[in-house]
């Protein structure tokens, strides 16, 4: 029984492990013969809906960390980084988390811990898509975001166009 505990606690409890692209961010699990296998020669296009951000201002938004994750796992599964594109759009509160680090400190007093991830999502051609109305309800201009990001008309519009164009919508 202790035997047949310590196993699953093995197979489960594994480790992550950092990304095979981005290596400072979007660590993944390893999973071993999965039953639904990954088709590594597809194209995988798909938009992250981030529309919320969290209580502490001084980690990552692991909403926008999920683009990362998504680019190491399937890197790691053998799919080529030609077929992998990726697009985040961002709105709400979430906005904040696309400042430079200036205009970060100015509402919560430190840099944006983001910033490094963003440059690696940027590094890695993930559109980086900021929503015109939440940036002029929040009174956001472009210089006070990080480098890269690119403000659509709305998050609406930026998902729509985006979907039509054959990316699949993912929503946190």
């Amino acid at each position: 029984m202790v035997l047949g505990l310590a196993v699953v606690g093995f197979m489960y409890g594994q480790q992550k492990t950092p990304g095979k692209v981005i290596t400072e961010f979007g660590a993944t699990y390893t999973v071993n013969n999965p039953d639904f296998k990954t088709n590594t020669e597809h194209n995988f296009k798909v938009v992250f809906d981030v529309g919320r951000s969290f209580e502490d201002a001084t980690k990552v938004n692991p909403l926008l960390e999920t683009a990362a994750r998504f680019i190491n796992m399937h890197a790691a599964a053998g799919v080529p980084l030609q077929h992998i594109k990726v697009a985040l759009v961002v709105h709400g509160n979430a906005a904040n988390d696309l400042l430079n680090d200036n205009a970060y400190a100015v509402q919560h007093g430190g840099s944006n811990p983001n910033t490094p991830l963003l440059k690696a999502l940027a590094e890695q051609n993930v559109q980086l898509i900021l929503c015109g109305q939440t940036a002029n309800y929040r009174k956001l201009t472009k210089e006070q975001l990080v480098p890269d990001i690119r403000i659509a008309l709305s998050a609406m519009t930026a998902l729509v166009q985006l979907q039509n164009d054959g990316y699949r919508l993912i929503h946190f």
